[in-house]
């Protein structure tokens, strides 16, 4: 049995992921824990963010038009405060205040969130993470 998704994506948000990458290559993501802006997944070129040793991978994202995966990428406090949360990151109009990508293109990602069902949390519980050690 395959282990459901932590993360998905909305058909605006992947669209916009379609064209960023298009313009600048290839992409990622890194959540981080913060206020304001700073909770906001953050979309970077490919490596341009530089990852810690316990960063937790949360997908892959690979759809339809990528060339490459998006690795999603979550703080290890933020994950576990949202371990047992299934995350969709969203577009909405209005400009972020960080360095995200999308800004110029007058819009921002955000994270939309619900509870894993118990069956699968029961699938993920136990599952081996990837860290960026």
């Amino acid at each position: 049995m395959s282990l459901p998704s932590r993360v998905d994506v909305t058909i605006e948000a992947a669209e916009l992921l379609l064209k960023l990458t298009k313009i600048n290559g290839p992409l990622m993501f890194h959540q981080s824990g913060g206020c304001c802006d700073g909770s906001s997944p953050m979309c970077f070129l490919k490596g341009e963010f530089r990852l810690g040793g316990s960063d937790v991978l949360l997908v892959e994202l690979n759809f339809e038009g990528l060339s490459e995966p998006i690795f999603v990428w979550i703080s290890a406090s933020q994950f576990e405060y949202w371990k047992h949360t299934h995350l969709t990151i969203d577009l909405v109009d209005g400009r972020g205040g960080g360095f995200s990508l999308e800004s110029p293109e007058g819009k921002r990602f955000l994270i939309r969130s619900r509870l894993f069902s118990d069956e699968e949390w029961a699938l993920l519980e136990n599952a081996p993470l990837k860290t960026g050690a």
